[in-house]
């Protein structure tokens, strides 16, 4: 390749036609909209003023909406696990999407979900997966923590019950990011139902959550998970994904248990297996701050005191800060001890290791360093002295390898000994490495390239093309000179012949990517050759050839399964050569050196070329290092993260000043000051000159390093300033104002160009200066765009919260861990942990990994437990109205508890009435009794949480209001009593008090009859007791009834009863059940409701009412007409005796007589009454024809006119129309 890199097809520009035209006329400063604005003014004018205003109005709520009320930012720089609920009903594919997730970020297979899985998805995030079961408990808890919610949702079956129920928990709770995932997609047979049921499930969706919430569909199973393509794409959107700090979260110190120990004394638990246990709980802090000593909860077990808080070394630490893409194989870390993922856990003064005989922990112990050290320890036979007397040195491959007694121990062991300082991020402490100099040379000949590719993507992001070709052409000029090198070290080093030849193919191919590399991120590509090597199409093998089968994210998208296998047996295969075997044997060792001998005798006599240069390198390495003795003894060793001198020298003269790893060396070392020049150097070489160039002032160097273009951009960036010591004032260059000085100056420093090569301005910082000057005017047009030039209100809201947070950054950023929690508590982030003691034991014993461990903080005064008053309302979709003093489960805070509510409901006077049910649609206040929580917190309230039923479980939500017992419930009280005397208004009351005092206590009472009469009591009576004096409006009735309304104040029932689901045997763990309603309890013993006899209907009897008669006084009936008065009312009296008629006795002839005149009567009558009936019938007829021949009359006569009428029209007509004519001429 010879150095050069293949020079794309540049983009040649147009220089004609209507777009070159229109960027002639921007580059001479003139634009096309202002000169047809000048020319054509009216057609730029204001149209419609109204249309104007509308447009105004809509913009400004288009932006207003955009604003949310600014938080002060309080996310610490290293931030704990996005926590990532997956939710949905049993069998939608929960476990199976946490699988594909987990397997796309850290290419790990888990088996089972058990437990909070921690993984680390990219350069600065990491994310926590929980399996939610259909158990109403476990919804709870995991909403008040979630961040993002994975809702499932099977798209054959459509919505469940559970989907909507826990919807409405968050709304509750908070409501974290939403993300619906329609699973089952190929069981439809018909694309089109399918399209169908696509569209009605996500505008459903969209109604629960919001307009446009994002809904992923997941086509199909291959070979029993998600398809990879489809898994990637929601990877991604998580990776990226902002969240809103929630309220209560951001004010509450919490941590989701991954690991629980128990720490109580063996003996004790011998002795009493049922004692209060002491257990240490492990996880992400998360929240706010937490102080030591505090109060937590612990939902579904009770309130606890923390006895002791640690922070521990971070399990799944963030990869360092580095530039570059993608992380590498060893930074995909994976964290789930309660599913039985990771070698290795931390604990405040142990360290647990967990190694199965059968290797199956491989991954692991990849991921964790420490595993390795421990297993490569654990696996060791032999001790330190027969590995010493066994071990042997050859210096050439074919010589006789030379034993310890054949080498003298001061030239061997004391001056070849090298020892460097490294930093453990895990153990957290500085660890003495002995490096081995065969190895670290051939580590530096075959990393020097990507350190130096480490050392460039560390720049600015502002590269130039110019500044890589002259660094690639360095590279290769160094390689050049390596390679002379390598020829003669490929017979001395520990590898098989075969296996280093195909490492050495790969190294060319690869271009300038490592083989073996110091650590894996040397294998990783920097930003810019990535760029370059997309650009060239040529990313798909070169970047594989070298990258040791650990692909990237990109590298991923592209490979097929079978590739990605290849490429991890690949990089087993590569691990293995670079990390050494830890099991190797002696035996091992002498079948690779009889190998060598084969080979060599293959080869020939090949060794003796070169034998005095071959002899002085070999000098001159026993000299500088020593042999390795931890891969003496042990058999293994990790590479060092270092080079030598020869890396960090030009041309042999100047050493590169590396500051950050002077702190490997010691003091004890080779002796630093000597210095070993490179004679061999031909300095009359164009390219050795080249290679020092950039070490003097004249040098062309990086671009965030030239002066020159270091002073330009200060000019750009501080324009004028005067300075304060001579007076001067100078202006500087922006903007188009300055183009035609920028232009003459340089005219005039062309000339001094030619004359003077130093300040001379390559194309390539032309370009650069345009594009910063590009850059620049699209900023300004941004801000000017979204600032629109004066400050808000809210942009000052916004500003203030920025420089509170920064405050906050700035205020710990200096001080150590160990002092900061001292201060400020355990900050966010840290991975604690926390010591609680006197935990029941039930909740060690039966304890079950499936169901979350939630430690949540407790404010100053949320440990009391007192009078809350709440906004309540009814679910609109749970089907019964709730019942005053039934047992209601309340979610609250942290808390899961049952309580006994009383509803009220607020009259217009301010009295807070109570109800015997909740309104159906409508809220209605609530007291209740238990713990104290901050105002506006939001609540929900279910009847039962044992099992699931099939109806909707969420009964009622509401909010706090107040948190005393300043409102008094009070409850209507009738009190009924009877007048015993009647008096003109004045009674006597028997039968509403008892006694005197009671009496005097309702003095000035209203009271009421039942007929309406309003009354008022005055005074209690002696005798009967109870029994008091009033007056009424009228006189009352003996069968009237006195009644007092007045109000009983109800006490709240004093019920807290916590939820403790998690103390339940495994199994069970959804069965809690409380305190039953009336109802329940009746049911559950069969008895039935007797009812009361005054409620029960009777038939009405009235008896006739007797009235007294009416009394007139005499004054009144004077005035009265005579035929009013009441003397003529008056019924007549008995007729005298006297005055009687007598009665007449008939002879029975006179009988006779008068039977016959009375039949004859009879006869005589019905047939009168028989001819008026006909009479009448044909009267009727009668008048039924006359009407008619009226009508037919009346018709006649309206013909008769109206023919009449037609004939004097004409007649009119005639005479109008002759009149118009004229008089005719023979008059």
């Amino acid at each position: 390749m010879d150095g050069k890199v293949k020079e794309q097809k540049r983009h040649q520009q147009k220089h004609s036609g209507p777009k070159a035209e229109r960027k002639k006329i921007k580059k001479q400063g003139g634009s096309t909209e202002e000169d047809a604005r000048k020319r054509n003014p009216k057609a730029f004018a204001v149209q419609s003023a109204v249309r104007m205003a509308k447009t105004f109005h809509r913009s400004q709520d288009i932006k207003t909406k955009k604003h949310h009320i600014p938080h002060v930012d309080r996310t610490p720089l290293e931030p704990p696990p996005v926590v990532i609920v997956v939710v949905g009903p049993p069998k939608v594919g929960k476990s199976t999407l946490i699988r594909c997730l987990i397997k796309n970020f850290t290419r790990q297979k888990l088996g089972d979900i058990c437990g909070p899985v921690t993984i680390v998805s990219g350069k600065k995030r990491r994310l926590t997966f929980m399996e939610c079961t259909n158990d109403i408990n476990t919804m709870i808890d995991l909403a008040k923590v979630a961040d993002l919610v994975l809702m499932l949702i099977d798209a054959s079956f459509g919505f469940e019950m559970e989907t909507f129920e826990f919807l409405n928990i968050c709304q509750v709770h908070g409501f974290p990011r939403i993300m619906g995932v329609l699973t089952h997609l190929d069981s439809f047979k018909n694309n089109k139902v399918q399209r169908k049921t696509k569209k009605n499930l996500k505008h459903r969706f969209w109604t629960e959550v919001y307009q446009g919430a994002k809904l992923f569909y997941l086509s199909g199973m291959v070979y029993g998970e998600y398809q990879t393509q489809e898994v990637k794409n929601l990877g991604r959107f998580i990776s990226v994904m902002k969240f809103r700090p929630l309220v209560w979260q951001t004010s509450h110190p919490y941590v989701l248990v991954d690991r629980m120990e128990d720490l109580t004394d063996p003996e004790r638990l011998r002795t009493d297996s049922k004692c209060d246990r002491t257990v240490s709980l492990y996880g992400y802090l998360r929240g706010t701050h937490l102080k030591n000593k505090g109060q937590v909860h612990i939902p579904g077990v009770g309130d606890f005191q923390v006895a002791d808080v640690n922070f521990l070394p971070d399990p799944c630490a963030l990869p360092d800060a580095q530039k570059k893409r993608a992380l590498n194989e060893k930074e995909r870390l994976l964290y789930a001890p309660m599913a039985g993922v990771g070698g290795v856990v931390y604990d405040k003064d142990a360290v647990y290791i967990d190694l199965p005989a059968n290797h199956v922990n491989q991954q692991q112990e990849e991921v964790r360093p420490t595993t390795e050290l421990v297993q490569s320890l654990i696996d060791t036979h032999a001790t330190l002295d027969a590995k010493m007397a066994a071990s042997k040195v050859s210096l050439f491959s074919g010589s006789a390898s030379l034993e310890a007694a054949d080498v003298d121990e001061q030239s061997g062991e004391k001056e070849g000994l090298q020892e460097k300082c490294v930093w453990d991020p895990n153990t957290q402490r500085k660890r003495r490495k002995v490096v081995f100099t065969t190895e670290e040379e051939e580590e530096e000949d075959l990393s020097g390239s990507s350190d130096d590719e480490d050392g460039d993507s560390e720049d600015s992001d502002q590269e130039e093309q110019g500044e890589y070709e002259d660094e690639e052409s360095l590279s290769t000029f160094l390689k050049e000179a390596r390679a002379k090198s390598d020829e003669t070290e490929k017979t001395v080093t520990d590898a098989p012949p075969v296996k280093r030849q195909k490492l050495e193919e790969r190294k060319v191919d690869s271009a300038e990517v490592p083989v073996f590399a110091d650590s894996e991120d040397d294998l990783e590509v920097s930003e810019e050759e990535e760029e370059e090597e997309e650009e060239s199409g040529e990313e798909g093998e070169a970047g594989r050839a070298g990258d040791s089968g650990h692909c990237s994210e990109e590298d991923e998208e592209e490979s097929d399964d079978g590739e990605e296998e290849d490429g991890e047996d690949e990089s087993e295969g590569k691990l293995g050569e670079e990390d050494g075997a830890a099991d190797a044997t002696m035996k091992e060792q002498t079948a690779s050196e009889s190998e060598e001998e084969e080979e060599e005798e293959h080869v020939g006599l090949r060794w003796k070329e070169g034998l005095r240069q071959k002899a002085s390198d070999a000098f001159l390495r026993q000299q500088q290092a020593a042999p390795n003795l931890r891969k003496l003894v042990y058999g293994s060793v990790v590479e060092a993260d270092d080079s030598e001198d020869e890396e960090q020298e030009l041309g042999g003269l100047f050493r590169v000043s590396r500051p950050q790893k002077s702190k490997k060396f010691q003091a004890n070392a080779v002796d630093s000051s000597r210095f070993n020049p490179d004679t061999s150097n031909n300095w009359d070489l164009e390219e050795m000159l080249n290679s020092i160039r950039d070490c003097f002032v004249t040098g062309k160097w990086d671009e965030s390093q030239d002066a020159a273009t270091l002073l330009k951009e200060d000019e750009e960036l501080y324009g004028d300033f005067e300075d304060l010591e001579t007076g001067n004032f100078h202006k500087g260059q922006t903007g188009q104002q300055d183009q035609p000085e920028q232009k003459s100056e340089n005219d005039n420093d062309d000339d001094d160009d030619q004359e003077e090569s130093v300040v001379k301005v390559d194309d390539d910082e032309v370009q650069k200066n345009k594009r910063l000057e590009k850059k620049q005017r699209l900023k300004e047009r941004f801000n000017s765009e979204y600032d629109d030039g004066d400050a808000t209100y809210f942009d000052d809201l916004k500003e203030e919260m920025q420089k509170q947070a920064e405050l906050n950054r700035a205020e710990f950023e200096d001080v150590d861990d160990e002092t900061r929690v001292q201060y400020e508590g355990f900050r966010p982030g840290m991975y604690v942990r926390l010591e609680i003691s006197s935990l029941p034991c039930e909740f060690v014993t039966n304890f079950d990994p499936h169901y979350p461990i939630i430690l949540g903080g407790l404010g100053s005064a949320e440990g009391n437990v007192g009078y809350l008053q709440m906004r309540l309302k009814k679910h609109r979709w749970y089907n019964r109205i709730l019942k005053t003093r039934d047992p209601l489960i309340l979610s609250l805070g942290w808390r899961r508890f049952q309580t006994i509510p009383l509803y009220h409901i607020e009259d217009h006077n301010g009295r807070h009435r109570l109800l015997k049910y909740t309104p159906q649609h409508m809220h209605c206040g609530a007291s209740i009794w238990g713990p104290v929580t901050p105002q506006g917190t939001g609540f929900l309230a279910v009847q039962s949480v044992a099992g699931a039923k099939a109806n909707f479980r969420i009964a009622a939500t509401g909010v706090i209001l107040d948190l005393d017992k300043s409102v008094t419930v009070v409850k209507k009280l009738k009190l009924i009593g009877y007048p015993y005397k009647i008096f003109k208004n004045t009674s006597f009351i028997k039968g509403m008090f008892n006694t005197v005092l009671e009496v005097a206590k309702f003095e000035g009472a209203s009271v009421r009859t039942v007929s309406g009469v309003r009354g008022q009591i005055k005074k209690a009576l002696s005798t009967p007791a109870g029994a008091y004096r009033a007056t009424f409006e009228d006189r009352l009735l003996m069968s009237d009834v006195v009644f007092l309304r007045s109000w009983f104040p109800v006490s709240v029932p004093q019920l807290y009863n916590p939820v403790t689901s998690l103390l339940l045997p495994v199994g069970q763990k959804d069965g809690w059940a409380g305190m039953r309603t009336l109802g329940q309890l009746k049911h559950d013993l069969g008895i039935r409701n007797t009812p009361n006899v005054d409620s029960l209907y009777k038939p009405v009897v009235r008896a006739p009412r007797h009235f007294n008669r009416l009394h007139i006084p005499k004054e009144l009936q004077k005035a009265l007409p005579f035929k009013s008065k009441p003397k003529q009312q008056q019924p007549k009296g008995k007729t005298p005796r006297d005055l009687q008629r007598p009665s007449v006795i008939r002879e029975p002839h006179e009988k006779k007589v008068v039977a016959l005149l009375h039949a004859l009567s009879t006869v005589h009558n019905y047939k009168r009454k028989k001819a008026h009936t006909m009479q009448h019938a044909k009267h009727k007829d009668f008048l039924q024809q006359k009407e008619k021949l009226e009508e037919a009359k009346l018709k006649r006569q309206k013909e008769a006119r109206k023919k009449l009428y037609r004939a004097m029209g004409q007649a009119d007509q005639k005479k109008h129309r002759s009149s118009l004519k004229g008089a005719p001429q023979d008059d």
